[in-house]
């Protein structure tokens, strides 16, 4: 099996030259290869690689049940860990599973503070028990999210080469149409992505087998995976109801306004009965949120209707998987119609989105039917992207281009390159490249606690409280 060449090994090797008394936490849902990647780029890059897997090894637990002196850390591991050695300078130490661990988490501070190794932990559910964790390492802990593979990282996989994308870049930037032959493949494996998504363990089953109904045995595995979670980490009152809301997804965005509805889960359900249990998946990285924004400007995050949103899969292949079996072989050919093909291809849009760590929202107003599917920023103008999974009118992007504030919008479907006075017409495979470019060596990994006092501004009313301390952690994230 090759070993999928992954973006964030750059992010890793950079943060090895230039932290300062930092540990490293990687956040992100489960099976996206987090594991894997730390543990790879710690055989390559140390001499001496130990790792921790509190679920694994749920008895190393109690290293951390009295003393965080760094000095008493490395006599317990010892005896716990045979064969351990901890060389300054020449050490990485990987806590694995650290939800697992509060106080892992606190030791993260002292290790930062001895300064004599390298500490990275990762973790799958740490939006969930952040209340367990007695004392947060502000300022010597370094968040960040990885994802699965994206859409540029799909393409590595299939043998795409990083000058072919530079030169679709290029067409990209200067408005060039793409030889039929060359946009007519790429569109293709745009639907190949689709179906099949970034969870590595299912692209290298398409890799090995070139099979899409092992490719949808694997993620039914991870789908099941993530139930279980469900049924494992989420409070007693909400496991039946963020399981409810986890697969109604695939409902949600079979509609013509995607907005979530609560009655889909359940008739009658209501933001009171399900908001938690929303929350709970967001936290886990299960979903993500689209926020709508009233007006839409400049900046979006002050404009939010925090009870209007869309809720999305965290990977555009499981949600297709929802579907069942045969909706691949309707994407795949493309003979697939109507509002189902509208949701998905949204989804897609999403994805490469996300994977950018770029905030979601959309623009509706409650009395027209006129709708953006996603607003991003430049400088200090809104950029309206509307998608089509076919072609069509745009009256809605043509309505907000009309605006002087508007600079220009993309419209976002199956097609060639175009440009029309302010309306930028792109494939839906370039939309990889929407919010900035994607050289691997300046993909940006946005500050984990960034992104979480974003989403504690977003939380519905009658969520779960932030302590004092975790606001203060990501007040003090925001002003740097």
């Amino acid at each position: 099996m090759d070993i999928l060449r992954r973006k964030f090994y750059s992010f890793l090797e950079e943060w090895k030259l230039s932290k300062k008394n930092e540990c490293l936490l990687v956040k992100g849902a489960r099976q996206i290869g987090k594991s894997f990647i730390i543990r790879r780029f710690g055989l390559d890059n140390y001499k001496n690689f130990i790792e921790i897997n509190f679920e694994e090894r749920p008895e190393l637990k109690q290293i951390f049940e009295e003393s965080l002196d760094v000095t008493e850390l490395i006599r317990k591991i010892s005896l716990f860990i045979e064969n351990v050695e901890f060389k300054p300078g020449e050490t990485l130490i990987f806590f694995d599973e650290i939800q697992s661990c509060p106080q892992a988490r606190t030791s993260l501070k002292f290790w930062a503070e001895d300064g004599r190794f390298d500490v990275i932990a990762s973790g799958s559910l740490l939006g969930i028990n952040y209340k367990e964790v007695s004392s947060f390492p502000v300022g010597y802990e370094r968040q960040v999210e990885m994802h699965s593979l994206d859409f540029e990282e799909f393409l590595w996989a299939r043998g795409i080469s990083d000058e072919v994308i530079s030169d679709l870049k290029k067409h990209f930037d200067e408005n060039l149409p793409v030889e039929k032959s060359v946009n007519d493949k790429m569109e293709s494996l745009v639907r190949e992505f689709i179906v099949i998504g970034g969870m590595p363990a299912v692209v290298n089953s398409f890799l090995e087998t070139n099979n899409y109904g092992e490719v949808h045995k694997t993620q039914m595995m991870i789908l099941d995976a993530y139930l279980n979670d469900i049924a494992k980490y989420a409070p007693t009152k909400d496991k039946p109801k963020a399981r409810n809301c986890y697969l109604s997804i695939p409902r949600q965005l079979s509609k013509e306004n995607t907005k979530f509805v609560y009655g889909l889960v359940e008739n009658g359900g209501t933001a009171r009965k399900y908001a938690n249990s929303l929350d709970w998946l967001r936290d886990s990285n299960i979903v993500r949120y689209c926020y709508n924004v009233v007006p839409p400007s400049f900046p979006l995050v002050a404009y939010v209707r925090q009870e209007q949103f869309r809720i999305y899969a965290n990977d555009i292949g499981l949600l297709v998987a929802m579907y069942g079996f045969e909706m691949k072989a309707a994407i795949i050919n493309d003979t697939l119609t109507g509002t189902v093909k509208g949701g998905i291809y949204e989804n897609l849009i999403a994805d490469f989105l996300l994977k950018k760590n770029i905030l979601l929202f959309y623009f509706k107003r409650d009395d027209s039917s006129s709708e953006i599917e996603f607003l991003l920023e430049k400088e200090t103008s809104v950029v309206p992207v509307e998608v089509k999974s076919h072609k069509g009118s745009t009256s809605s992007l043509d309505s907000m281009l009309k605006k002087n504030e508007v600079k220009f919008g993309y419209k976002i479907m199956n097609c060639n390159l175009g440009k029309n006075g302010k309306k930028i017409t792109r494939p839906h495979y370039m939309a990889m490249f929407l919010g900035g470019g994607i050289n691997e060596k300046k993909t940006v990994y946005h500050h984990g606690n960034i992104l979480h006092f974003r989403s504690i501004i977003f939380r519905s009313a009658g969520t779960q409280e932030h302590d004092a301390e975790q606001l203060a952690e990501a007040d003090e994230a925001f002003r740097e």
